[in-house]
């Protein structure tokens, strides 16, 4: 179980490569840019999920949880220039909203979830909703 990887489709030499160029050329990128890798870890009382967002500011970030769904979303600005002297050889800048969702297997206390933010690193806290123990329904 030590080798699970994320399948790619287009990632197949030198098909990759061309589906890639064509991506691009219709106004989509493959990259992973405005991607951001997610951990979620579980134990008895709660969820921990650790999500790295780098340049996004705390005001940018969304979460939400309804039925076991949460969805982390974020506004992200980056940009980037290369100098030489004073002339700038290089300069690279992107923006865009990205985002994240996923269903837990286990319901969520929605009134107990704390999200803290810190040097680009998002950790939510998802305590478990208490189960309510399966009743008889009396039919009269």
């Amino acid at each position: 179980m030590s080798n699970i990887r994320l399948y790619d489709p287009f990632s197949i030499e030198p098909i990759g490569d061309m589906l890639h160029g064509m991506m691009r050329a219709f106004g989509s990128s493959t990259d992973a840019g405005l991607a951001f890798k997610v951990d979620v870890t579980e134990s008895d009382k709660d969820y921990t999920v650790v999500a790295e967002i780098p340049g996004a500011k705390k005001e940018d970030l969304h979460v939400s949880v309804e039925r076991g769904t949460v969805l982390i979303s974020a506004k992200v600005e980056k940009a980037s220039e290369e100098k030489q002297g004073e002339r700038v050889i290089r300069r690279e800048r992107y923006s865009g909203t990205m985002q994240r969702a996923f269903t837990l297997a286990t319901p969520i206390d929605e009134a107990r979830v704390e999200a803290h933010y810190q040097d680009g690193v998002l950790r939510l806290s998802l305590p478990k909703s208490q189960a309510t123990p399966q009743r008889r329904i009396e039919i009269h």
